[in-house]
């Protein structure tokens, strides 16, 4: 008999292994995550390589649990990140939803790779929502920003595996449990 509980092993979920459904509190608190990872002040190298972390979280539960989060929850995460931001209302509203419609389109297809393959798409989405954002800013008055703009949205690719395995963490049943 073992003194320890069993623990699922950190890794992404094998394709046999049948997860539980998201909770909607666990949703909600890592999109307040987001969105405090993106105001968090940076100065530097860490301002200009940071990635959308709302859209990051968004993307991933668009993909993972659709029928809990989808275009009206991003729009709403979008009015709350222009607001948080200070910008343009409604830029990252629109930017956001258009990434959750297309995270709802291309779901199969991105849940068929493995994750490293999944953060080339995920580089591809979240390019888009950053060029949304760009336009809305430029049709504004700002000036374009330097090539370095294409960066966050790479970081955040390079972040999706690590991001996916952390939440899929609380959905996996533990070793032993018949629940």
């Amino acid at each position: 008999m073992r003194a320890l509980p069993a623990v699922a092993s950190f890794g992404p979920a094998a394709p046999e292994e049948i997860l539980r459904p998201a909770r909607p509190w666990f949703i909600a608190l890592s999109l307040a995550v987001g969105l405090s990872a993106n105001i968090v002040p940076f100065s530097g190298i860490a301002m200009a390589l940071r990635p959308d972390f709302l859209a990051l979280v968004l993307l991933y539960w668009c993909i993972q649990e659709p029928r809990q989060v989808g275009v009206g929850t991003a729009w709403l995460a979008g009015l709350v990140m222009d607001v948080a931001d200070a910008t343009v209302f409604g830029q990252h509203a629109l930017a956001y939803a258009v990434l959750a419609f297309a995270a709802g389109y291309f779901r199969r297809r991105v849940l068929r790779f493995p994750l490293w393959q999944q953060a080339a798409q995920v580089a591809v989405l979240l390019l888009v929502c950053a060029g949304l954002v760009l336009v809305v800013r430029y049709v504004g008055g700002a000036a374009l920003p330097s090539w370095t703009y294409v960066a966050p949205p790479l970081v955040g690719a390079l972040l999706w595996p690590l991001l996916s395995v952390l939440l899929q963490a609380p959905q996996r049943p533990r070793r032993g449990s018949r629940s």
